[in-house]
């Protein structure tokens, strides 16, 4: 079962991988955003196989600090492309 959820992980790294190349490459702003999204997405789900794999419950608490800040991000980012300022 361990072999299937690395198997997983790489796979989700991979993806990982295309969407960073989507990132330094995206033609406007709102597309490297998303592609930024998509690869904290990802990250974090490698975050939980991990936490599977190795039977250890921390990474899902580092995994859920992580998914606030992604949060943190999106909500800046979004607040930016609205107004042009994080802070008012």
């Amino acid at each position: 079962m361990s072999d299937f959820f690395l198997t997983v992980a790489l796979v989700l790294s991979f993806a990982a991988l295309i969407c960073f190349y989507r990132l330094l490459v995206g033609p406007t702003l709102p597309d490297k955003i998303l592609a930024a999204q998509i690869i904290g997405t990802k990250t974090l789900a490698i975050l939980v196989l991990i936490a599977v794999i190795f039977d250890n419950m921390m990474f899902i608490d580092i995994a859920l600090t992580y998914a606030v800040l992604m949060f943190v991000l999106i909500i800046a980012a979004a607040k930016y492309l609205e107004i042009g300022k994080v802070i008012e």
